[in-house]
């Protein structure tokens, strides 16, 4: 099994769920760093991967697609022109990388597209059972019944997280379980700052993507007789047409990123003991590196 970490999601998750009172002996917080650990530790455990990557942002907002669409993850940009990020999380995320290299866990991203890319590549290129790690819905679209593609989602904690597959989806969401994609298109997001179709929202969303499979059959069927679109949809398809003729583009992860195929089993990882033995006391990481060695060398 090859175990996907989006990593941007679990550093934010570990950082918001753990104490910022958590600090190296210099004073320095390490919440996120424990916290990404410790999940990522239970995680070997759980679920017992072959493989593992931890993919992380080449470019959280590609030149790519905000020419497609500049308002993409606009909300997020600060007065320079960067993501905002917690003042106290962005000092940690290159301690945390440094201590999943000395780990030998391989650390994956590429200019110009993001985590979700790399992942999306991943889980249609690499062999399976393959599990996408992230407290992100967009991964959703990533689901695959054929080749054993499910999405451990976190946004209830680790203990308490789903394991989404394609019923999973149909149950939760009333659409069949591989148009997740379809239906995220059209509802939009807030959080990409992405509109969707203005003016439909989940409930419609749902109604469209049980009616039909891709973006091309609905445009096709706009204007049709008998189209199994209601007015009142058509009309807000046609009103948002423009969005509607690039959000495909725009909401689908990409999966042609140039990512390492050769990836190295957990059996194998080149554990630097002493690197990860001054960085554990260097940080004040104590437990959480006991439980990641105890995890990777019961593999």
């Amino acid at each position: 099994m090859l175990l996907l970490l989006d990593s941007a999601s679990l550093w934010y998750r570990a950082y918001y769920g753990m104490p910022d009172t958590l600090l190296s002996p210099e004073g320095e917080p390490i919440n996120a760093v424990k916290g990404y650990l410790d999940m990522v530790a239970r995680l070997i455990v759980q679920y017992r991967p072959s493989k593992i990557v931890a993919a992380i942002e080449g470019d959280w907002r590609p030149t790519w697609r905000t020419e497609l669409f500049p308002g993409y993850k606009a909300n997020r940009v600060d007065e320079s022109g960067e993501e905002e990020e917690p003042d106290l999380l962005s000092p940690q995320i290159p301690i945390l990388l440094e201590v999943l290299d000395a780990f030998g866990i391989p650390i994956v991203g590429a200019d110009d597209f993001e985590a979700d890319d790399v992942i999306a590549t991943y889980s249609k290129l690499a062999n399976g059972p393959i599990r996408i790690v992230s407290g992100d819905r967009d991964l959703f679209q990533l689901v695959d019944r054929s080749r054993d593609v499910k999405v451990v989602y976190l946004a209830k904690g680790i203990a308490n997280h789903d394991l989404v597959d394609e019923q999973w989806i149909a149950s939760k969401y009333g659409i069949p379980g591989d148009r997740y994609a379809l239906f995220a298109m059209i509802r939009g997001d807030t959080s990409d700052g992405l509109p969707g179709i203005v003016g439909i929202g989940e409930k419609g969303a749902a109604e469209i993507a049980n009616s039909f499979s891709s973006v091309a059959e609905i445009l096709s069927a706009l204007g049709q007789e008998n189209s199994k679109l209601s007015l009142k949809h058509e009309k807000k398809i046609l009103e948002s047409k423009e969005y509607a003729q690039i959000m495909e583009k725009l909401v689908m992860c990409a999966i042609d990123v140039p990512v390492p195929l050769e990836l190295p089993a957990i059996t194998d990882f080149q554990i630097q003991r002493e690197v990860i033995s001054d960085l554990q006391k260097k940080y004040g990481l104590g437990t959480s590196i006991d439980r990641m060695l105890d995890a990777l060398d019961k593999r």
